[in-house]
């Protein structure tokens, strides 16, 4: 079993996520998560602090405003504000980690679009967190045809490990 199927089970095992870069803005990847996890009976909260609401239920300023610590944390939102998230998942105690690059999970892909922050992953492995840093939950989570694709494509090609 390659490395990240092994942490991709771990990360889906947990009951309570939290989905960090919801917007109402425009659909993003980060909203699909959210409804994905949703769909597939997680409990999940939306985190976002220029929001109050998100899809009809309360968004979260941060990971400590929420009333029921998450177990796991999704992150899709640019690197510096990944470095903050994995500072509170240490504060807080929270286990698991994934931070969204469509890119796969090679370091350095995709620098401009990715949430993968190299200080972030040393954080959390220096504290006992599990974390992955890249792919996204969209491949794994019954992936519709073009998150499929790039599952089988970045596989192919040695982009997820």
């Amino acid at each position: 079993m390659a490395e990240i199927d092994r942490l991709v089970q771990e990360f889906l095992t947990q009951k309570r996520i939290a989905v960090v870069g919801v917007s109402d803005k425009r659909e993003t990847g980060c909203n699909l998560a959210y409804t994905k996890f949703k769909a597939a009976g997680y409990t999940v909260s939306a985190v976002n602090p220029h929001l109050t609401e998100y899809d009809g239920s309360p968004c979260y300023p941060d990971l400590a405003s929420i009333p029921e610590k998450p177990d796991a944390v999704f992150i899709l939102a640019n690197p510096k504000v990944t470095d903050g998230i994995v500072q509170e998942c240490v504060d807080l105690g929270i286990k698991y980690v994934w931070m969204h690059c469509m890119m796969g999970t090679r370091p350095g892909l995709a620098k401009n679009i990715t949430s993968v922050s190299q200080d972030a992953v040393r954080v959390c492995r220096e504290n006992g967190i599990t974390v992955i840093p890249g792919s996204c939950p969209n491949q794994f989570l019954t992936p519709d045809f073009g998150h499929g694709m790039m599952r089988r494509m970045w596989r192919t090609v040695g982009f997820l490990r």
